[in-house]
């Protein structure tokens, strides 16, 4: 049986029948039946929980005359993403500030959440990094396509009708990059922040490898702006209309 985490064996402890009977109809047979959640599943499904803990109190304590901490937080966020969102989408940005935050908070609780005692770095598995690429990667094209009909097409093809055949191939090949770029980028510095504080930790005071969980906090913020950031680039390619 593998080592788990306290919070990956309580998972696995309470639903690790349903999970097992599931895998297995998916002809996804688990390897070790008793224990079919792995770490980095059992750390986003704690984020998950976590975010939306924050989430149910923010919305429970929002107040016109005397807006709590929590709300000053939240506020403040959304400004600032609504700001980064207006300059790189444009002023039809509204509708996408909601997945940004959403995306950006998910990231920014998973690269963090190795800090912890006890807790893991999901974003140190390449797994939850190209999770969080797919799904922004299949997001920008449904909202392209959604704002531009069959003509979004027309991103592909570049300026030149005349060039399309060539341009078209390169294109494709240029978006599904970014699935592989935005990945690496995350999924290497996280585990590189990892590693290095684990090794610190191990060989010398605490004092030196405190130094470096600030800097590891200092990359995860870094990072997941970068990633926010990014989608906003490529959200606002999708839905311009000056091609």
């Amino acid at each position: 049986m593998p080592s788990q985490l306290p919070f990956t064996a309580l998972l696995n402890c309470l639903l690790h029948g349903p999970v097992s009977a599931l895998l297995t109809q998916l002809d996804l047979p688990p390897k070790h039946p008793l224990t079919p959640i792995p770490d980095y599943v059992a750390m986003q499904v704690l984020v998950f929980l976590l975010l939306v803990i924050f989430f149910a109190a923010v919305r429970a304590r929002l107040s016109v005359e005397k807006p709590g901490g929590l709300q000053h937080v939240m506020e403040s966020i959304h400004g600032f993403i609504d700001q980064q969102s207006r300059e790189m989408i444009g002023h039809g940005n509204k509708p996408f500030v909601s997945y940004l935050i959403t995306l950006g908070l998910f990231i920014l609780c998973c690269n963090v959440l190795g800090l912890f005692p006890f807790l893991d770095t999901p974003t140190g598995n390449p797994r939850v990094p190209l999770g969080c690429a797919v799904i922004t990667w299949f997001y920008y094209h449904f909202q392209g396509i959604r704002a531009k009909g069959f003509g979004y097409i027309k991103n592909f093809l570049g300026p030149m009708w005349w060039l399309a055949w060539l341009l078209f191939p390169i294109e494709v090949v240029s978006h599904l990059a970014r699935m592989v770029s935005l990945t690496i980028r995350l999924y290497a510095n996280m585990f590189v922040g990892d590693m290095v504080t684990l090794v610190f930790f191990s060989m010398v005071p605490v004092v030196v490898p405190a130094g470096f969980m600030g800097f590891h906090l200092f990359v995860a913020f870094i990072q997941t702006y970068i990633f926010i950031l990014l989608a906003m680039v490529y959200l606002g390619e999708a839905v311009s209309h000056e091609h």
